[in-house]
């Protein structure tokens, strides 16, 4: 693979959506941009479910990705929980798919695994290693941003993978 692929990485929630964007070509990676979507917890979900929608369409907008790769919801034991996280996720997918961008969905495990090499890294374990593989000043923050970077990684890894076993 020798051409540039733009991966958004995202992280759904309602509170905080983290996003992340790497530039990927076959042997490197640059991150574009990275940090969280948070509406004032005070407003409704309706209105923080808008605020996130628009917040990526305006992401999709800027920076053109050509592909996204989201977090795969957990099932937690909380159901209000996962229905919320749930709308979150479908709302990222909606801003997607308005785009006609594909869409990868990853389990943390896989994104934690892709970064750090085991699947049950630690959030700072991952926030380390992220900053080493992007060459960044420091770790990135919110956790959010850096669980989004992983999904991108993950793709980008994803695609190497794939690209080895068709040669």
């Amino acid at each position: 693979m020798s051409e540039e692929l733009i991966v958004l990485g995202i992280d759904p929630g309602t509170c905080i959506t983290g996003y992340g964007i790497i530039s990927f070509a076959f042997h490197t990676m640059h991150p574009i941009d990275y940090g969280c979507i948070k509406p004032p917890a005070k407003y409704s979900l309706h209105e923080r479910y808008l605020i996130i929608y628009e917040a990526l369409e305006e992401l999709i907008s800027l920076h053109k990705p050509h592909v996204i790769a989201i977090e795969n919801q957990f099932v937690y034991k909380n159901a209000q929980s996962a229905l919320k996280l749930g709308i979150a996720k479908g709302i990222a997918i909606l801003a997607a798919g308005k785009s006609r961008l594909p869409i990868y969905e990853y389990a943390p495990k896989q994104a934690k695994l892709a970064v750090v090499g085991k699947g049950n890294a630690s959030k700072e374990q991952v926030q380390k290693m992220i900053q080493l593989l992007l060459q960044l000043q420091s770790p990135p923050t919110p956790e959010d941003a850096a669980d989004a970077l992983s999904l991108a990684i993950c793709h980008a890894h994803h695609i190497k993978f794939l690209e080895k076993i068709r040669r």
